[in-house]
C-alpha cells in the first residue's frame, strides 16, 4: 500500500506539472480527487513520503483552481 500511495502521488503531480499549462487547467478537476485519494491511502498506510506529496498536490491544484475561476 506505501507504494501505490507514492505512486499515486508522483503521477498526480506530474499532472498537475502539465495542468500549469495555459488552458490546461481544467485537468486539476481530475488530479485533486486522486490526489485526495492518494491522501487516503497513504494516511491509512502511514506512508510519510505519499502523505507529503498528495498534500501539496491538493493544495498547489486548490490554489490553481481558485486563481483561475475554477477553469483555466
Amino acid at each position: 500500500m506505501k507504494t501505490v500511495s507514492l505512486l499515486l502521488g508522483i503521477i498526480c503531480l506530474l499532472a498537475m506539472l502539465v495542468a500549469f499549462i495555459p488552458l490546461l487547467g481544467w485537468l486539476n478537476w481530475i488530479v485533486v480527487p486522486m490526489a485526495v485519494v492518494g491522501l487516503i491511502i497513504s494516511s491509512v498506510s502511514n506512508a510519510e513520503s505519499g502523505k507529503k506529496i498528495c498534500t501539496i498536490v491538493v493544495i498547489v491544484g486548490v490554489i490553481r483552481l481558485a486563481i483561475g475561476g475554477g477553469m483555466f
